[in-house]
């Protein structure tokens, strides 16, 4: 028998199996046969006659003998299955996901299995977000824990730069007419015409019942499919944004400092991958997964319609230098106001109290920094063409279209910032999604310092003394980014923000506008529980003047690094904890 054969059989022959029951009437006891089975996520029963037992047993066991067939791939060549594009069934799709045996699964993976197997047509699933953020190991996954019955109506099939929409277009005639339900169709985006031929695949194929799940490397392209094409046909899953619950879930990578430091990526086999270890491989990272995506995308949709304002810097061939330069200023700006808080927020000089009043070595080394000087000599650490060196300016229509592609590709969020002068307008503040890219770019501007002549007086122990102190400033702004943003995404209801007074600030406030609430944090990246942390906390005229606005408070908290603990009715919470909840 061929396996079409054997699929068309296994539609007609009962599945499941046969029980004895037993009722009891007038004192008596009967038995009957009955055959239990699953369709569609119910158990379904059936009776079974006397005179069909026999029948039904042996129609059970041939139902048996066929599966076994299926899964050994002892079958004939069914000559029909040819293919156009790279398709796996069968054996080789077995032997395709065995890899991901034992492997822990992103929250994302049930949304997936909620498209497979609950009556969900007429949409295809798309899983969208940058390189090594894991959509291949989920689609894997997906397959591998199918049972024989649904395994043997699945496909993966692997799109190359060759392929074209017409070669997909036939390979899914010939798997429909096969009984392939299934079809999971990677790195769609790779074909030049799969933005303007995705509609096909809603309209077509999820609509006559089969279930389609694409993914790819280039997120904008679906992002402009969603917007166009395959809008409120289709449902995305977000895979750039990895939380720091997810990291240390899935990789059994533990502590905040790791997230900070790589936290963002993961290796294609679901393990440890950080793809932001060194500048080199940060910057190989922005310019394929990033700035390439977004080329790529823009060139195959309508005709570069989409390029906009963007069109001059594409012509001239500077588009890929001109994303690798606003993400790295982003980062750069990210820095340097961290490094200007001495003059803002007092950051730095707390730093040079720090460095100034350690017990072991002293020194005043950030009391004596030109932070002019400095901060322009970070500047010259961008090695993309400077304004000047450009053919095309760069300007502020160009800038904010970027952003706004980096946006639609998840990789920026913001942040509000509320002035507690109603006054004053609401500013916002731009976080990266992947804190390791963030962090990787900042360090390589403060490792600047080894080449300034103030330190290079110092010794080399001095030296990294400084830079680790000033890094550890960097990680304590972070570790507030990361937390506001994991609360907003987690808490979608309510309203996530910083709140700031003439003198002071809420690291952050969550208000709950249903319940008139509230709930008001400090976020510190310390390890040690300190009364004067909790200072704001314990402001009465603060606290008011946030109850008026936002609801009664009904939770006051530290977040630190430290052990959870309540110290004169503040609670200090641990942050990797507080994290785990999302």
């Amino acid at each position: 028998m061929t396996k079409k054969q054997i699929l068309d059989k296994l539609n007609i022959l009962p599945k499941g199996a046969i029980s004895k029951k037993t009722i009891k009437r007038n004192d008596k006891s009967y038995e009957y046969n009955v055959l239990q089975w699953t369709e569609e996520g119910k158990q379904k029963t059936r009776n079974i006659k006397p005179d069909e037992l026999d029948t039904v047993l042996s129609q059970l066991d041939e139902r048996k003998k066929l599966e076994r067939m299926l899964i050994t791939g002892e079958y004939e060549q069914d000559i029909t299955l040819s293919f156009f594009t790279t398709v796996k069934v069968g054996n080789e799709l077995r032997l395709l996901v065995n890899s991901v045996k034992g492997l822990k699964k992103r929250n994302g993976y049930k949304d997936i299995s909620d498209y497979l197997y609950n009556n969900v047509y007429k949409k295809v699933f798309i899983l969208y977000g940058l390189r090594r953020t894991g959509k291949t190991t989920l689609i894997h996954q997906s397959i591998y824990d199918m049972n024989d019955d649904d395994f043997n109506k699945a496909a993966f099939i692997q799109i190359t730069k060759q392929d074209k929409f017409s070669d997909l277009n036939k390979d899914l005639k010939t798997l429909q007419s096969n009984g392939y339900k299934y079809n999971f169709i990677d790195e769609i985006t790779f074909m030049d015409d799969f933005i303007e031929g995705a509609a096909l695949l809603s309209d077509i194929y999820s609509s006559s019942g089969m279930k389609i799940i694409l993914s790819g490397k280039d997120s904008l392209g679906f992002w402009i499919t969603k917007s166009n094409e395959l809008y409120d046909r289709s449902i995305l899953l977000h895979t750039t944004y990895i939380s720091y619950f997810e990291f240390s879930k899935v990789l059994g990578i533990k502590g905040i400092d790791n997230y900070i430091q790589c936290g963002g990526t993961m290796s294609i086999s679901g393990h440890y991958y950080n793809a932001f270890d060194n500048k080199e491989n940060t910057d190989e990272y922005v310019d394929s997964a990033i700035a390439q995506n977004i080329q790529h995308s823009l060139k195959y949709y309508k005709y570069e319609g989409y390029f906009r304002h963007l069109y001059d810097l594409y012509e001239k061939g500077e588009l890929t230098g001109a994303i690798n330069r606003v993400v790295e200023d982003m980062n750069h700006r990210f820095t340097i106001e961290v490094l200007e808080r001495e003059f803002k927020s007092n950051d730095l000089r707390i730093s040079a109290n720090n460095l100034r009043k350690d017990r072991n070595m002293p020194t005043t080394i950030l009391d004596d920094i030109d932070i002019y000087t400095f901060t322009n000599r970070l500047k010259e650490l961008l090695e993309i063409k400077n304004k000047d060196e450009q053919s095309i300016k760069i300007d502020e229509v160009h800038i904010k279209q970027i952003e706004e592609y980096l946006s639609a590709l998840d990789l920026i969020d913001t942040i509000r910032i509320v002035d507690s002068n109603t006054s004053r307008q609401d500013r916002k503040r731009v976080v990266f999604t992947q804190p390791g890219l963030r962090y990787s770019q900042a360090k390589s501007f403060i490792l600047s310092l080894s080449e300034d002549m103030l330190f290079k007086n110092l010794s080399i122990e001095d030296r990294n003394r400084v830079v680790e102190r000033i890094l550890n400033e960097i990680k304590g702004r972070m570790t507030e980014d990361i937390v506001l943003l994991g609360t907003k995404i987690a808490k979608p209801s309510m309203d996530v923000f910083k709140l700031q007074f003439a003198d002071g600030e809420f690291d952050m406030v969550i208000s709950d506008p249903d319940k008139m609430e509230s709930e008001v944090y400090e976020i510190k990246y310390s390890k040690d529980a300190v009364k004067d942390q909790a200072r704001h906390l314990l402001n009465k005229e603060k606290c008011d003047e946030t109850e008026y606005r936002f609801g009664h408070i009904r939770k006051k908290v530290v977040l630190y690094r430290g052990e959870s603990k309540t110290i004169e009715g503040i609670e200090y919470q641990n942050i990797e904890e507080y994290l785990k909840q999302f």
